[in-house]
């Protein structure tokens, strides 16, 4: 199963020149850039865990892309995102993410189905990772 979120996630996988143009086009805009990585990549998981600290200061997309190729040798099983934030007044929101590196073998997620009171029924999505290994045991 092939995670789709974020820009360019119905693409193949980026190389790492396409990723360096991407970074440049940031750059160009004045957005911070950050590397986050997961291994639960569950839609409304929002919050992954951060590669270092945003580069708000950082204007090299070669000094990126190393820190980028650093997070995939440290995760190289894990998804990870480049994320670009824009801090605009008004704006000040994360305004272009992207998977840069993916597992080798994405689990994926399977369907909860769970019968409530009147006959409703509701369905909620629950990772393979975390059904895999517990949070306590995945860090």
């Amino acid at each position: 199963m092939r995670i789709t979120q974020g820009t360019f996630s119905f693409l193949p996988d980026l190389t790492d020149a396409q990723i360096t143009r991407q970074i440049e086009y940031c750059l160009d805009k004045g957005w911070a850039v950050g590397i986050e990585y997961t291994d639960d990549p569950h839609p409304r998981n929002t919050f992954w865990e951060m590669h270092g600290n945003p580069m708000f200061d950082l204007k090299d997309p070669a000094g990126i892309l190393m820190e980028i190729n650093d997070c995939r040798k440290t995760f190289p099983n894990h998804y990870i995102r480049v994320t670009a934030f824009d801090s605009t007044h008004g704006v000040e929101s994360v305004v272009l993410s992207f998977i840069v590196n993916r597992p080798k073998d994405e689990p994926g997620f399977r369907l909860i189905r769970s019968e409530e009171p009147g006959r409703s029924i509701r369905y909620s999505i629950e990772s393979y990772a975390v059904a895999q290994r517990p949070e306590g045991a995945r860090y």
